[in-house]
């Protein structure tokens, strides 16, 4: 009976110190289990974009693209052919922002599956190329964390969209706490946007908080260079 408490009792101390060391990790960094399921599917989602950046356009649409004579023609083409094809939870292109460290694949969708997996674009905006404001969630403490940190940008600050068919710079111009239900933010204004949005404060979906970038430059790449 000795042996048998002594065992319990060792077995209940490691159980208590994982769970001190998970919640630890979880307010420090990120939920460890689910950021672990996210970085597999990061790898998944890097191969499925490679893939996408060497397939070739079907016949009638290579045919059409290169009858457009400008670039921005092009790179709408291209990001309408995208955004048709695409279902939720596929890789649909990449996030880069420096100042925070982020470098991550991006789906199509915001549902909870999609989100899994990284940042999600928004359905009910355009994709990057098409005129309008660009939409891409985030998880900030679950899941990869990818937009932890995205209260650090500040105006000026660079956020890279890397598409299939083209690349996309834009300049943080501000930040906005909001409450969840304010889907203005995704709005229509007279320049093309990108909109990051994330809930706010960290371990609360109470708020948003919502990174307003500016688009400053856009390159064509693969197809869209027909």
């Amino acid at each position: 009976m000795r042996r048998f408490l002594h065992t319990f009792s060792a077995v209940l101390i490691v159980a208590g110190a994982l769970l001190i060391a998970d919640a630890v990790l979880t307010v420090t960094w990120q939920e460890p289990s689910s950021a672990l399921y996210a970085h597999l599917e990061q790898r998944r989602l890097d191969d499925s974009l490679k893939r996408l950046q060497t397939t070739d356009l079907p016949p009638v649409d290579r045919r059409a693209l290169a009858s457009l004579k400008t670039d921005s023609r092009r790179l709408a083409f291209a990001a309408r052919s995208l955004d048709r094809q695409a279902k939720s939870g596929e890789a649909v292109g990449r996030i880069v922002m420096p100042k925070i460290g982020v470098r991550t694949a991006v789906v199509a969708g915001t549902s909870g599956k999609a989100l899994r997996k990284g940042p999600g674009h928004y359905p009910s905006t355009p994709l990057p190329g098409v005129r309008g404001t660009v939409g891409i969630a985030g998880h900030r403490t679950t899941y990869g964390a990818p937009f932890r940190k995205i209260d650090k940008l500040r105006k000026g600050d660079r956020v890279e969209v890397e598409m299939p068919y083209g690349s996309f710079l834009y300049e943080v111009e501000r930040t906005r706490i909001v409450p969840p239900t304010a889907t203005y933010v995704t709005k229509r204004v007279s320049y093309d946007r990108l909109v990051l949005s994330a809930c706010h404060p960290l371990y609360s979906a109470e708020q948003r908080i919502v990174v307003f970038a500016r688009l400053v430059r856009s390159e064509p790449r693969g197809a869209a260079m027909t």
